[in-house]
């Protein structure tokens, strides 16, 4: 029964050490300080905008399903069915600023930075594969004037030396189809 324990505290002690479980819980940390700065924009700025046409907040802002939507002040209850869609609104355009900010201040800039480094690398790779051609092309020059230094021919053209279809003197016998006694 303890080498289940050691097995489950070890299989949790690789799960928080993974890079990812730490990505992770930075993210949800600067998530909720990044929070704070948007309900803030939200109540500091969009508020007051949305104020300038109404109320002061969009929390305030309803409607009224069925009756009137009252409040009886001895016992604190609501008259009616009220439908608070201020504070839907209100949400919804914390989350559009969030995600705008969100992608305008980091997806983008990333995105711009991966695809400049990625430009990079391609063009890094294109000067090696350039290198790598002109060296095959060096090599080839370097074996075709060993092979014309030793036998004094061309590699793969036919002449001297190459075992081509020469002359009767460099082993390559007469061509195929020519009687040459006649």
């Amino acid at each position: 029964m303890s080498e289940k324990k050691v097995s489950l505290l070890e299989g949790f002690k690789a799960f928080l050490t993974r890079g990812n479980v730490i990505d992770l819980a930075v993210a949800v940390v600067i998530g909720a300080a990044f929070t704070n700065i948007v309900n803030a924009v939200v109540k500091g700025v969009i508020n007051p905008l949305v104020g300038a046409f109404g109320t002061q907040d969009l929390d305030h802002y309803s409607s009224c399903l069925r009756g009137p939507c009252t409040t009886n002040p001895a016992t604190g209850e609501m008259d009616g069915i009220e439908i608070l869609w201020g504070s839907v609104l209100s949400a919804a355009l914390s989350f559009l600023i969030t995600a705008a900010v969100v992608y305008f201040l980091m997806v983008l800039p990333m995105a711009k930075y991966l695809a400049r480094r990625a430009a990079m690398q391609a063009a890094k790779e294109g000067v090696q594969e350039t290198l790598e051609v002109s060296e095959l092309e060096v090599l080839k020059e370097i074996r075709d004037a060993l092979v014309a230094q030793r036998g004094g021919g061309a590699v793969g053209g036919g002449g001297a030396g190459t075992g081509g279809f020469g002359g009767p003197d460099e082993g390559g016998g007469a061509l195929p189809g020519r009687d040459e006694g006649r």
